[in-house]
């Protein structure tokens, strides 16, 4: 996802994606309608860096192509990688728009000045606490942390009742955990945020005493159902998801929620940003829009990835509990560039 920046062609196009991006944008709930992004837009090529999940991305640009006519290069990987080769590239970078799973990659492009404000409609149609503080990136789905244990086992009939408790000798040798993965970062920055460097240190210690490592949240809830570890930490869709996968009847693992309030309650966003330097500074906009949109949301909502949607009167599936009733979104600010909590897992030896 190099090449030089353009400027956009003329004055008419700009009037005409202005037009597209309040139609796009909608602060009707959700109900907006990509098409009106018009021919002016169609024929366009768009490149995205996303860090979401690829399946859901890649039917998410399929029907903005077929709704809009502009079309999306998709460029799939690891978000934190995604970002640094962002700000390795430069201005010389061909991502226009930047798909990312958690806040703090996103921050870290914001921090840089490497964002364009977001259209002020699209922000609009999704709540204002999911997508960034000053514009610069908006909120397209949730996930919330929790507690995944083997069926019958104690961490089952007996789940912890903070995350906090994790780090207690009782756990020691029954808990997995996957550090290395971007989903984890903001847990420890809720622990950090609630209790403080030193607990937080104290913390991670524990969990190193007490837990097998395991290089993926895929790999972790495979173990406990397996019954190799009894329960980890887990973003709420990769139970759903193993249970695709295995069938009802294979599948030996129980969800649990930390209660409201606590370090593990942590109700995460992925976002997308437009990069400032983007030779399609209107179209990548257009593809916001369409994010924050009800067709995308419901694409979303329908999809395997089980994530939750933002925008009003879109419904997640059935089989996923009320999202208000579970935890606080995160503040993206507070959760900051995760590089804090990146460092505080180095320390503790669980990161390299």
């Amino acid at each position: 996802m190099p090449g030089t920046v353009r400027p956009l062609a003329g004055l008419s196009l700009l009037a005409a994606c202005a037009l597209a991006l309040t139609a796009c944008g909608s602060s009707g709930g959700g109900s907006a309608s990509p098409e009106a992004t018009g021919t002016a837009l169609a024929g366009q090529t768009i490149t995205v860096y996303s860090g979401q999940h690829e399946q859901t991305v890649k039917a998410l640009t399929e029907d903005f192509t077929k709704r809009t006519g502009i079309k999306v290069e998709l460029r799939s990987g690891d978000e934190a990688e995604l970002a640094n080769q962002i700000l390795q590239e430069g201005d010389a970078s061909p991502a226009d728009v930047f798909y990312a799973e958690n806040p703090p990659a996103l921050t870290v492009l914001d921090d840089k000045g490497l964002l364009a404000k977001v259209a002020p409609d699209t922000l609009k149609s999704v709540p204002a606490a999911d997508s960034s503080g000053n514009g610069d990136w908006v909120g397209v789905s949730a996930r919330t942390s929790a507690f995944l244990a083997g069926t019958g086992k104690a961490a089952d009939t007996a789940p912890p009742a903070s995350v906090l408790d994790l780090a207690k000798p009782e756990w020691k040798g029954r808990l997995g955990i996957a550090p290395s993965e971007t989903d984890f970062a903001p847990v420890v920055t809720q622990v950090l945020k609630a209790k403080g460097e030193d607990a937080a240190k104290q913390w991670l210690k524990g969990l190193k005493d007490n837990a097998k490592v395991y290089d993926s949240n895929e790999n972790l809830s495979a173990a406990i159902n397996s019954g190799e570890v009894e329960g980890g930490v887990i973003d709420h869709y990769y139970f759903y998801r193993m249970r695709d996968e295995k069938g009802a009847a294979e599948t030996h693992a129980t969800l649990h929620y930390f209660p409201k309030g606590d370090p593990g309650s942590l109700i995460d966003v992925s976002g997308a940003g437009v990069l400032k330097h983007g030779k399609h500074q209107a179209a990548a906009q257009a593809f916001l829009g369409y994010l924050a949109s009800a067709p995308a949301q419901t694409v979303i909502a329908n999809s395997a990835s089980y994530e939750y949607p933002l925008v009003a009167g879109v419904q997640g599936k059935p089989e996923l509990p009320a999202l208000d009733g579970l935890g606080t979104v995160a503040d993206p600010a507070a959760l900051g560039d995760g590089k804090q909590a990146l460092a505080l897992l180095q320390d503790a030896g669980l990161l390299q």
